[in-house]
């Protein structure tokens, strides 16, 4: 069976990106990953869910009628990575991510991990904006 995964933040941006993930994995006859993690080294990240976040997101899951995991983790690594990692590991077809707009000098300040994942990910990545 083919795998859908898709990089979560518990925001509006995360929650359309996991409700067009879901849409995707259903017509493909997909299953779901959803991955939300942090860095170890960030005391407080308000990208990674808390207990009711995660709560939240499974009942918006659950309504969407796809197969699922949810992969909520601490990691060395970048949420970029981590999101290419888990795609890679369960050979994923695509990769939803949510995307804002940023300034050029966010991004060189701050880096993008939409971006890096773009660029690194072996298979195709659908990027969702809010309107």
């Amino acid at each position: 069976m083919s795998t859908v995964v898709v990089g979560y933040v518990p925001n509006a941006l995360g929650g359309a990106a996991v409700l067009q993930a879901a849409e995707e994995a259903r017509h493909r006859g997909a299953d779901l990953v959803v991955v939300n993690t942090t860095r170890a080294d960030r005391l407080v990240d308000p990208a990674y869910a808390d207990s009711a976040d995660v709560s939240e997101l499974e009942a918006l899951l659950a309504r969407t009628g796809v197969g699922y995991s949810i992969r909520h983790s601490i990691s060395e690594a970048t949420a970029a990575e981590e999101v290419v990692d888990v795609a890679e590991e369960v050979g994923a077809e695509l990769i939803v991510i949510g995307l804002r707009h940023r300034t050029p000098v966010g991004k060189l300040i701050l880096g993008s991990t939409a971006q890096t994942i773009l660029l690194t990910a072996r298979c195709n990545v659908l990027a969702v904006k809010l309107p």
